[in-house]
């Protein structure tokens, strides 16, 4: 299935829960000189016109990177991934553009590292492909990221970031991250691993959480900003990030900031937060 296009839902509250949560895993990881491997399974087209038909159809940003890039009481923390959001085609103080994770990651790492991205659909790869062609450093690929994305493991280096990120068009998708997750972890143990998922159905959440304990690998977080109350049926209610591995700053980072984003973000007071140690160290 291809029907799946980022750019109905580019800036909406999840892409902030995502990327703040990338950009402070990356301003972590740099800190030391070795390089380092990103590989992003699902890396869709790179950026995104938030007043395209598209964008303007939904308006998910207005509610998301919109309302907190005007709010001006901003935990200090937040102001690395919105400068980024900025620097992404940012035009008299107006956001007319919002970048995709691969933009993120490519402006937060350093010449020595390097970014295999995945892209499955022939439009947002070839945008990707656009968007990335003068960066050295960075490779496109046309394909299924959760057949391609192991090819890249374990990095020469020893360090390094995969992130997956599917549409979850289908339940399935729910039972494949889990999969690839442990067949990294054999891999490359050490590695940061971080997974986005959103909530439409609670019980299939509940599942994922079950299915990831269940695999015995230990050190994973999860971060989780809800929009509303969670409603079968509904559409995507909340999202979250679960991360194993992290970097032993992030949990209190996103503990500083989850009740802001809870609370600014949130829709009429339904705006909640999660942040819970998944699995032990």
């Amino acid at each position: 299935m291809l029907s799946y296009r980022h750019s109905f839902h580019a800036g909406n509250y999840a892409d902030v829960l995502k990327h703040f949560t990338l950009q402070r895993i990356f301003s972590y990881l740099v800190k030391k000189e070795k390089p380092i491997h990103y590989i992003d399974s699902h890396a869709g087209a790179g950026g995104y016109a938030l007043h395209s038909p598209e964008a303007e159809k939904t308006g998910e940003y207005i509610k998301g990177i919109m309302r907190l890039a005007q709010r001006d009481d901003r935990p200090e923390l937040l102001d690395e991934y919105l400068a980024l959001v900025k620097q992404f085609h940012y035009q008299k103080d107006n956001l007319r553009h919002y970048p995709g994770s691969p933009w993120i990651a490519a402006h937060s790492l350093r010449e020595q590292d390097r970014l295999f991205l995945y892209e499955l659909h022939p439009s947002d790869h070839k945008q990707l492909l656009t968007q990335t062609r003068k960066d050295k450093r960075v490779q496109v690929k046309l394909g299924d990221g959760f057949k391609g994305a192991l090819a890249h493991l374990p990095p020469i280096s020893r360090r390094g970031l995969l992130l997956i990120d599917p549409p979850y068009e289908i339940k399935s998708d729910y039972q494949k991250v889990v999969k690839l997750i442990v067949e990294a972890h054999k891999r490359f143990a050490t590695g940061c691993i971080a997974l986005w998922y959103p909530v439409v159905e609670r019980g299939w959440v509940n599942e994922l959480e079950t299915a990831i304990k269940a695999t015995g690998i230990a050190n994973s977080v999860l971060f989780e900003l809800s929009q509303s109350a969670d409603r079968s049926g509904y559409g995507m209610t909340a999202s979250g990030m679960i991360v194993i591995n992290p970097p032993w700053t992030l949990k209190s980072e996103l503990d500083s900031v989850l009740p802001y984003l809870a609370d600014v973000l949130g829709e009429q007071g339904q705006g909640k937060y999660r942040s819970e140690q998944l699995t032990a160290e």
